[in-house]
This record gives C-alpha cells, structure tokens and sequence, in this order.
C-alpha cells in the first residue's frame, strides 16, 4: 500500500486515464527478462489485486523460489486496461526487488554448498522492506538473522565500550533478557575466550582472517559454541571461509547490494479490447 501510494501520490495515472478507455479490458503478463530466482510473486499479485479489486483476476504461473527464465511468464492478470497499467510498474519495482535478493542470495549459497555452512542476512535492509527482503533470502535459500533489535541480542563493540567489558556486557543481557538469543561479535582470538568463558552460544567472527578463523573454530571446537563469520566476505572467497568450520557467512550485500532481477509486464494484443 505503501508503494502504490507514492505512485498515486499527486493523483491517479494521468497518461493511463487519458489514453486508454475505461471500459477496456486485457491480460498481461509479468515475464522475466534475464534468468535467476522468483521471490514476490504473491506481492506483484497483491498489487494488482488492491488497484483493481474484484475486477481483476491474477494467475500465478511460478512458485517463488523456482527459476525465473526469460520470457517465461510467472504471473497472468486480466482486468481492466487501466487498473493492469496503473499498478504495472508497482508490481514490477516489488518482484524485482525481491528476486534480485532471491538471485544473489542463491549464489552465495551454491558457492559454499558443501561446506555445512549457511548464509545468514543482516539488518542491512531497505527501510519499509526487511520482512520482505528477508523472506527473498529464504526464497534463495539463506537463512534470516534477527529480524529487529528486540528478537536477538547482539553485542557489539559499542556495546562493549558502554558495558566495560564483553563479559558485564553478557551480564547486563542475561539479566535483563533472560529468554533472548545471544551473540556478541568479536574482533581478536582472546575475545572470543572471554565470550565462551561468559556462556555464550553464538560468536560472530569481525573481520578475521583465514587464519584467524581457523584458529577460532579450533577454539570453540567441542563447546557447543556457534561461528558467524562476517566483514570482508565476498563471492569469490565465500566458499574458503565456509570451509575453515564456521557454522555462518552473515552477508549484508544479500540485501544492501542485491541489482534488480529485470521482469516486465506485457499485454497481450490479442487479449485487448
């Protein structure tokens, strides 16, 4: 609604109403133009839906998570001309925006495929976009971080530098937010020995080395602690920080750094009356 509102935001669709009659009917077609993975199928439709009501009747042709293949069409609708063009590039800005996170999300996933490692997102969202965004990346088969700052606990070396130490940190957590899911990221090896000596679960691994890494996954080997590795991640070194043991890549360009899948909407001529 959001969206559909910044497009209405001065008034309907002038260039629509003026050129195509009211009465006009037509089926169009959201059809990708280069290859990767759907996600927001479900939304585009939504968007057609709220502009068009009960008028419009949408198809769903791919299921998000599936391959979007050019000139494939993964979503029909027919209704009046002037509702499909009204929310055509709506729709399109959503499902783009949604499979290009899919797309990206997928290639990181198959270059550490393998390893044992997953791919986790981060709050590097869209603001107004994370739940979807995040849902993209499990349409590509990532795995979500927390989804705000109330559902997890992440400390932070901010959060260090206010508590004093890692271990107060831990404290003033536990006692605070008993129930809640707690990591604290760490920048040297001696950090992570202070944040398994506090009882933590889950070490997220700051800009660490190869070797470092390494050093930290023998570290924690047998304790039942978890490793996140994150900062200076990229595609081509994906796989061989997977490989030194660590149980996650937390990968904020899955979300802040995703290029658009391009999808357009196209009428069919011998469907428009």
């Amino acid at each position: 609604r959001g969206a559909l509102e910044e497009d209405l935001s001065f008034g309907p669709d002038v260039t629509t109403l003026s050129t195509v009659a009211a009465d006009a009917r037509a089926t169009g077609d959201v059809v990708p133009r280069s290859p990767g993975v759907l996600a927001g199928v479900p939304v585009a439709a939504a968007v057609f839906d709220l502009v068009g009501g009960q008028d419009v009747a949408v198809e769903p042709l791919a299921a998000d998570g599936a391959a979007a293949e050019p000139g494939r069409a993964v979503l029909s609708v027919t209704g009046p001309t002037q509702a499909l063009l009204t929310a055509e590039r709506t729709a399109l800005n959503l499902v783009g925006r949604l499979s290009g996170v899919a797309t990206l999300t997928r290639r990181w996933v198959d270059a550490v495929a393998g390893t044992g490692a997953a791919v986790r997102d981060t709050r590097k969202t869209t603001p107004g976009l994370r739940l979807l965004e995040k849902y993209a990346v499990r349409c590509g088969g990532g795995v979500n971080h927390r989804m705000a700052l109330g559902d997890a606990a992440l400390v932070k070396d901010n959060h260090v530098a206010a508590a004093g130490s890692i271990t107060a940190a831990v404290d003033r957590i536990r006692a605070a937010a008993p129930h809640v899911p707690l990591e604290v990221e760490c920048d040297t090896l001696d950090q992570v020995r202070e944040a398994v000596a506090a009882g933590v679960q889950l070490v997220l691994l700051d800009n660490f080395a190869l070797d470092g890494t390494r050093a930290a996954v023998n570290l924690v080997r047998g304790t039942g602690v978890r490793l996140e590795a994150s900062g200076g991640l990229s595609l081509d070194r994906a796989r061989e920080v997977a490989a030194t043991g660590v149980d996650y890549l937390a990968v904020g360009a899955l979300t802040h750094s995703a290029p658009v899948l391009d999808l357009g909407f196209d009428l069919r001529p011998d469907r428009a009356t």
